[in-house]
Order: C-alpha cells, then sequence, then structure tokens
C-alpha cells in the first residue's frame, strides 16, 4: 500500500526546531507499517529523512545535537521477537508496547555491473523516550532495512523490512557497511561491540544478506575485537576471496591481530576472555604479538568456519 502525505509533513519535518527540547509525543499509526509489501515511489533525487517518514509516518522531531526522530505507537500491531545480539535482555518485542523512535542509520548508494542504481537505507528503532533519549547499555538498536532501485526519474522500493535484528549498544545500532560476496550480490556487514562498565568491549561481525526472502544474519564471528583491556586487544578486518569460483557467497577471510602483555593484566578489573588459538601462550609468556587467520565458506544455509585458523607469533617473551 502507498502513503502519501502533503508537503507540508515534510516542511514541519525540516524546519521543526525548538530552542528547547519538546516532550516528544506519539503518534498511533495503521498496523499496515508492518506490511513488507508495501509499494513506495519516490521522485528523484530521493530524500532519505522524507523516505523514512513515509515509510514510518509517525510523528517527526528534529531535537538538539542533531537527533532526529520519528516518534510512533501501533495499537494494532502484533509484536514479534526479534534477536538482540547482547543477549542479556532477551529477544526484542517489536513494535514497542511502549512506542518506537525510528531515527536514520545509514544511507547506502551502490551501482551493479550493469549500470543499475540502488538505494539502501538503514533504520535504528530504539524504545519511545519522552525526551527523546537512547538508554540502556545492553539493548541495542533494532535495524530495519527498505531497498530502492532507480528507474528513470524515480525511485522504487524493492524490499522493505520494518526489523531483522537488534545490534550494539544504549540502544544505538552500529552503521552497516556494504560488502560484495559475489556477482552483483551485496550485503550489510555490522560490527557489535558491548561491554560492562570499566570491563573490556568485546566485538562480533554479523553479515546480513536477503536470503529465502528476508534479511537476516548468516554469519557471527567471534573476537572480532577487543578494547579497553589493559592486558591485551585485537582487531580485525575481512575480505572476500577472490580465488574461486564461486559465482555468489564466496569465501570471507578474517585477519586478527593483537598483542597480550602479562605486566599489565593486574589493570584488567575483569577476566578477558582470550581466542583459543592464544589462551594457552598468555599462561607461558609474558608478552607477545599475534595474528589469527579464519576463513568462512557458505553452506547454504551460514556462513561457518572451514579449516584450522592460521596463527603467528611474534615479539614474544
Amino acid at each position: 500500500m502507498r502513503f502519501i502525505y502533503s508537503s507540508a509533513v515534510y516542511i514541519l519535518f525540516i524546519t521543526f526546531s525548538l530552542a528547547q527540547n519538546p516532550q516528544v509525543q506519539l503518534k498511533n499509526v495503521s498496523d499496515t507499517i508492518l506490511n513488507t509489501n508495501r509499494t513506495l515511489k519516490v521522485d528523484d533525487p530521493i530524500d532519505a529523512l522524507k523516505t523514512m517518514q513515509k515509510l514510518f509516518p509517525g510523528k517527526p522531531y528534529n531535537l538538539e545535537d542533531q537527533n532526529v526522530l520519528i516518534s510512533w505507537n501501533c495499537k494494532n500491531c502484533k509484536p514479534k521477537n526479534y534477536i538482540d545480539a547482547n543477549g542479556t535482555e532477551g529477544d526484542q518485542l517489536f513494535p514497542y508496547k511502549e512506542g518506537v523512535a525510528t531515527r536514520l542509520l545509514a544511507n547506502i548508494d551502490y551501482s551493479d555491473s550493469k549500470g543499475n542504481q540502488f538505494k539502501i537505507f538503514a533504520f535504528n528503532h530504539s524504545f519511545y523516550d519522552e525526551d527523546g533519549l537512547q538508554t540502556s547499555r545492553f539493548t541495542g538498536g533494532l535495524l530495519g532495512l527498505a531497498k530502492f532501485a532507480k528507474s528513470g526519474n524515480s525511485w522504487q522500493m524493492k524490499s522493505f523490512q520494518p526489523a531483522v535484528a537488534a545490534f550494539g549498544a544504549f540502544s544505538q545500532c552500529p552503521k552497516p557497511k556494504l560488502l560484495q560476496i559475489g556477482e552483483d550480490q551485496y550485503a550489510l556487514t555490522i560490527v557489535h561491540a558491548n561491554g560492562g562498565a570499566g570491563g573490556p568491549y568485546d566485538g562480533y561481525l554479523y553479515l546480513i544478506v536477503g536470503l529465502d526472502g528476508k534479511y537476516q544474519s548468516i554469519m557471527e564471528v567471534p573476537n572480532y575485537l577487543l578494547t579497553n583491556s589493559g592486558s591485551s586487544a585485537w582487531s580485525s578486518t575481512y575480505t572476500v576471496s577472490k580465488n574461486t569460483n564461486k559465482k555468489y557467497f564466496r569465501d570471507i577471510i578474517i585477519k586478527t591481530n593483537g598483542n597480550f602483555n602479562k605486566t599489565t593484566q593486574h589493570n584488567d578489573e575483569f577476566k578477558v576472555n582470550y581466542p583459543e588459538e592464544i589462551a594457552p601462550m598468555t599462561k607461558t609468556k609474558k608478552q607477545f604479538d599475534f595474528e589469527i587467520e579464519r576463513r568462512f565458506t557458505f553452506n547454504g544455509k551460514r556462513y561457518n568456519l572451514i579449516g584450522k585458523p592460521i596463527v603467528k607469533f611474534s615479539n614474544i617473551k
């Protein structure tokens, strides 16, 4: 179903601003907001914020510190469970009973080998707050996606999924990045990281792709990064294998580089969960640098680790 709104709404969205933030109010919307079969055609040039309001026709706010959101509630919607990568508070039941704050998370452009132009809009959903805040350390921001293809002087929505899964901390999903994993086949990567106050932040890499008629996470890579630790730190990069005959879902290679120093281990207030490839070395050596290379391949449903990781150590003391 196509939703049409007067230009006055768009003017309100852009110019709504007060010296002090107002109390955010909820607007009740129809349950068609969750219909993944909705159609939408937008004239070129396409505006991300105006398009977001067509998809989520709540009440727009432009608060301080570039805090732009749409506040809405759906009394007739049937909430569904969506996985939160934190796992601490369990799944998220969306739409939230208390109401929803929706923000634009990313505006991604790309073209295929034939020159066709596409846009992916990513949205962040969080619990309604009358002050327009995003809180709760171990609650992720719920990711929503809409894909558009350019046709002449307009953009046609090709796919729409209001909610996929939740990632990140303080109800803020990290910005997804585009990754080509096959011939004219693209996916989104998200680096999810969280940890307790004063403790290490563990990072995971997720791969989001359209499969079986919906966007879903088909790869989870643990030990992708570690920060806020006195004894160790590591970070990773990913590449798609070029030496392959696979047309789609090509192998993904993860390289992790880090270090360990036992002399500063006393600064860790909380236990660090070291990758199993280096855990034995942390018990017998005082210091070292390391590199771990892991390869993930698609088995028809998910990407899984294959083979034995390649581990290299240096600066060993």
